[in-house]
Parts: C-alpha cells; structure tokens; sequence
C-alpha cells in the first residue's frame, strides 16, 4: 500500500475541511478509500458530508462500513443511528443507538438520540426514563451549549407534562375506591398516591432514647385505635376553661418546656433553652402526678386519671398544658421513644397555627384530639397574633400488646437497677 501516498490525501483533506473546502475534502476522502477502503477516519468523514447533504443511504454505507471495520466506537454507531433516522428507519436505528449503549451506557449523544426515538414511537414510559436519565447526567456538564441547553429544556417539559397526565390519571383512577374506603384507608391510599408522585417523603423513626423494632412507622394513628378520645374531646370546654383561669391567674406557674443544663452544646433547641415562648405547666412530668398543679386543674386530672396513659416509673406519662407564643415556632425534631404514642387535644387555637408530621401537615382544630409518632420528625408554628395552647399526654404505642408492654417496663426496670448511681430494687 503507497503509504506515502495515503498520508497525502488525508492531509489534503483535512486541509480542505479546515479551509470550508468540502467537495475537495470529499475527493481526498474518497482517494483514501481507494487505497484502503476500511480507513475509519475517511469513511467517517464521507459519512458526516453525506448526513448533511441528505444523502441517508450513502451516510449510512460509510458508517456501517467504518463501524464494521472497528466496532467499538461509539461514535460510529451513533452516526449510523442519525443516517438510519434519516431514512426513516426506526427499528434500525434503534439497534445501533443500542450498539452504542452497549459500548458505553452513559453516551450522552446516544441517550438523547434513544429518548427522542422512544418519543416519536409513542414509547412514553421508555421516553420519560431516557430523558430522565440525560438530565441527571448532564447536571454534571458545567457550561452546556446553547444546543444542549434548548434539548435539556425539551426534556424537562415532557417529563413535566409526563408528571401532569399520571396526576390527572391517578386523580381520575383513584377516585371511586378512595370514596369508598374507610378514613384509614384512605389516608394510607392518598399516601401511597403521593409518594408515587413525589409529592410526599417517606419518614422512618429516629429514636434519641429506647427504640422498639418493626413497630409500625405511621406518622399520625387511626383515632379508632383510641376508643377513649371521644371521652376526652367531650371535656374539652371544662378542661379549657382550667387552663384559662390558670393563665389568669397572679403566678401561672408555667415553666419553659426546653431547659438544658449548662454547658450544652449550641443545637436546635439552643433559641428555646429556658424562653417562654414555648412554656408548659406539668400536671404530671416523668411518669411523677404533680398534685399541686393537679389541684389547679381538678376536672383535667380526674379525666386524665382515667385514662389508659402509658406508666412507666421515671418516664412516662407527661401530662402538661402546652403555649406556644404568638408568631413563635417549634423546630422539626424527634422524640425519645417509639413505644409511646403522643395525644394532642387543641384548647386556643387561632388562625394561622399548624403542625407537621413526616409528609402530612395538619391545622389543629378546637377540641379535635389526634395521636401522633413523635419519634418521626415534627415540627409545629403559630404564625398569629395570639397565643396557642393545648393538652398534651401520652399513652402507649396501640401496636404493642400488653405481653410488649410488659415487657418494656421490666426492660426500663433492669436498667435502672444497673445504674451505679441507683440502689438496687427488686
């Protein structure tokens, strides 16, 4: 082979391409080829001339015949998948964007290339995978072109308009079961909806003291599982207007709810540490009944007596009047145990007041109780004028039995006895 002479054509040719010379160009490529009809770089060449001079047949000969010479570019591929496209040969064009992904799955060219073909079949569910896929990559490229810019800003609003008919689809599917279902089961189904949508996260429980395994991680509990909260909503007025005369009485005797000892280090309770904008009066703290404050509150502590409360010596139940003050708001946090659940029954509570649990946020409503899990995070805000307050106490997870719940006392009562600082007990 006239190697010399071969070196000279290609020079020649890319002179030519250099200077805007293309039909010299395709004359230099051309005598390549005549002295060695496999050379990749002048069958790519003719191949890219006759892409643009809309010449599909003789672009994909060139192509398929540099391709087959060395089948591991991908580039190659990708440009016989363009001449196949051309052609309007879809199928063909499909089996050489996969030759492409096959020699590398993150091509970019190749990714665009499959997704715009998936959209022109009517392949939705594959479209809307590829263009999610070339946007999550190419969040890695620093300064796109103003060309990848204008097919990432495609991709975008078709996984946008993708996003808007499954909401209308599962909006207009889920209607007639979600309208037949209990409360419970359709809070869980409008859950699931959400999640699928991505309009909801899913929140597991973080534990800061003792944690119980494969407890159920529900952010707010079926009221029927509180056969007793009727009860307690029904003294709401009498419980209400405890708690008023206390407010207004010369030495309230609230305290504030976040007291940390000192030398703790700066975290998210530090703004609320010893601050009256958050402030509890306890009618029983640490599983201890208070009787002084109980005698302030009569009617609120003979109901709460009744009640199935979870008692843990030391620990559990806290029973307390919570205040939130005007404009103030409680942090996203979590709780100490899972065993436990949390029952709020709203006193005070004026126009702009909400709470958080995990994806779902709720308005507190005058003398409507739900149990919440405080161990999946939470957050509260009182964004009115005016102060909020409610009761709150807790009770036992309902997902324990009482064989659980047994059992946990003696767990809290063996570790106590192991304190070095406790005397033993029996």
């Amino acid at each position: 082979m006239p190697q010399h002479g071969l070196e000279h054509h290609l020079s020649e040719a890319k002179a030519a391409q250099a200077a805007g010379r293309t039909a010299d160009a395709g004359r230099h490529f051309l005598a390549v080829l005549a002295l060695d009809p496999h050379h990749l770089h002048a069958r790519n060449a003719l191949g890219l001339s006759a892409l643009e001079a809309g010449d599909a047949s003789a672009a994909a000969d060139h192509f398929r015949a540099a391709a087959s010479a060395n089948p591991k570019v991908a580039t190659l591929w990708t440009n016989l998948a363009m001449a196949h496209r051309m052609s309007g040969d879809s199928e063909e064009e499909r089996a050489a964007l996969d030759r492409a992904l096959a020699i590398d799955r993150i091509d970019v060219t190749a990714l665009i290339r499959l997704a715009e073909l998936h959209e022109r079949m009517g392949e939705l569910g594959s479209a809307t995978d590829r263009w999610a896929m070339v946007l999550t990559l190419c969040e890695q490229i620093p300064d796109p072109t103003p060309e990848l810019q204008a097919i990432l800003g495609r991709a975008r609003t078709f996984i946008e308009r993708r996003h808007e008919a499954l909401e209308i689809a599962v909006g207009a599917g889920m209607a007639s079961l979600l309208g037949g279902a209990n409360e419970r089961d359709r809070r869980r189904g409008l859950a699931a909806a959400d999640f699928m949508l991505g309009r909801r996260q899913a929140f597991a429980n973080q534990c800061h003291g003792f944690f119980y395994p494969f407890l159920p991680a529900d952010e707010f509990f079926d009221r029927g599982q509180f056969s007793w909260l009727e009860r307690l909503e029904s003294a709401t007025a009498e419980i209400r207007a405890e708690l008023e005369a206390i407010l207004a009485s010369v030495d309230p005797g609230l305290a504030p709810y976040i007291e940390m000892p000192a030398g703790t280090p700066t975290n998210l309770w530090s703004k609320l540490d010893k601050s009256a904008d958050w402030s509890a009066f306890h009618l029983w703290r640490d599983g201890e009944r208070i009787d002084e404050a109980c005698a302030r509150a009569r009617r609120t502590a003979e109901l709460v007596d009744s009640l199935p409360l979870a008692r843990i010596p030391g620990r559990a139940p806290a029973v307390f009047f919570s205040i939130l003050r005007a404009g103030k708001r409680i942090p996203p946090h979590t709780g100490v145990t899972n065993v436990r659940t949390i029952i709020h029954l709203p006193l005070i509570v004026p126009e702009g007041c909400g709470f958080r649990v995990g994806g779902e946020t709720r308005q507190w409503r005058e003398g409507e109780a739900f149990a919440f899990d405080d161990t999946i995070e939470h957050e509260a805000w009182n964004n009115s004028d005016s102060d909020r307050a409610m009761l709150i106490l807790d009770c036992w997870n309902p997902h324990l039995s009482e064989d659980e719940q047994a059992m946990v006392l003696r767990l809290f009562q063996i570790s106590e006895n192991q304190r070095p600082d406790k005397p033993l007990r029996g």
